[in-house]
């Protein structure tokens, strides 16, 4: 295949992470959501930093205002500065371990929900415990399986 017919499938993968991040969950298990759409959005950065950057952080992250209805620019600013970050170290984490890069993706997903805290504080919605950095934990925690589930698509369908 050549470069031109992957973009579907990055493009696939990444409404495939708007999908997750719209499914309903029990009101009880809503801070055990992994942030789907960082989790992809780091992989295609680290993997293919030329065809996927910032730009595509901002679009996601607008498609996930729309989706979840919330403020419109809360995640396209969170997800483009998580997506500058990645850009900024894409040739370490390359050579990092999965472990490295776990702790890596809680550290990004962890800034990007403190990020997201903070602005709605500004708004007036405030959480009163630590529980929100738990999509990071879980994120982290998940982070190998992605991985190896992308790096297969991405391989399979010769992106590149």
């Amino acid at each position: 295949m050549t470069r031109s017919s992957g973009s579907w499938v990055i493009i696939l993968t990444f409404i495939g992470a708007l999908i997750l991040s719209a499914l309903p969950m029990v009101e009880s298990l809503q801070w055990w959501r992994p942030e789907w759409g960082i989790l992809v959005l780091f992989y295609w950065i680290v993997v293919l930093p030329q065809r996927v950057g910032m730009g595509v952080g901002w679009l996601l992250g607008i498609l996930l205002d729309v989706l979840e209805g919330g403020l419109l620019g809360l995640n396209a600013l969170a997800l483009t500065i998580a997506a500058y970050f990645v850009l900024l170290f894409y040739q370490r984490l390359r050579m990092y371990n999965w472990f490295q890069q776990s702790l890596f993706v809680f550290i990004l997903v962890a800034m990007n929900q403190v990020l997201s805290l903070w602005i709605k504080g500004i708004l007036g919605v405030s959480v009163q415990s630590l529980m929100f950095l738990m999509p990071a934990l879980v994120s982290a925690m998940i982070w190998p399986w992605i991985f190896i589930l992308l790096r297969g698509i991405r391989r399979k369908f010769n992106v590149y």
